[in-house]
């Protein structure tokens, strides 16, 4: 039942236009007056003895801005997908950390040239295991995959062909420490 009310919330949301309009909105808004604050383009006055920017019409160039990116659908579109992906990064990211962390303490930094060969190698294994999990949610693992369950006898030979050739090509190329 709770699961029923929070999808008919969402959808309510949804239909509001929350996720289509709202949300873009803001962000467009608060980007371009945080870019307008910091970047004093529109001048600045002195109030007081101080001086500060102008505020109503930084906030007004942001308001108009705004609302012409979500008069398009297609930037809104674009935003939507844009920031989904940013988000997936940054889970990304935070997910490696944590992986990564429960192998350093908390007093220690994450250096890896200075850790030790097997803290390396679980921090390289972590990353690969990161990567290979966002692959295949975004089903980009899928094609890679189908070469292997379609691996006939003229893929195998070619297979082994180019690896006993690289192999071969690195051994004579390698320098002597």
């Amino acid at each position: 039942m709770a699961d029923n009310f929070m999808r008919e919330s969402i959808n309510f949301l949804n239909d509001f236009g929350l996720y289509d309009v709202v949300l873009p909105f803001l962000l467009v808004f608060t980007i371009v007056f945080a870019i307008l604050e910091k970047t004093k383009i529109l001048g600045t006055t002195i109030v007081e003895g101080q001086t500060v920017t102008m505020k109503n019409q930084n906030a007004m160039v942001a308001f108009v801005m705004s609302f012409l990116v979500i008069a398009s659908t297609q930037l809104v579109s674009i935003i939507n997908t844009f920031m989904a992906n940013v988000v997936l990064i940054i889970l990304l990211i935070v997910s490696f950390m944590m992986l990564v962390g429960t192998f350093y303490g908390s007093e220690s930094e994450f250096t890896l040239k200075d850790s030790p060969g097997w803290m390396q190698v679980f921090t390289i294994l972590i990353f690969a295991g990161i990567s290979l999990i966002f692959l295949d949610s975004m089903d980009w693992l899928q094609p890679i995959i189908s070469i292997f369950t379609n691996f006939e006898g003229e893929w195998a030979s070619s297979l082994v062909f180019l690896v006993v050739l690289g192999g071969f090509i690195w051994f004579i190329t390698r320098e002597e420490k």
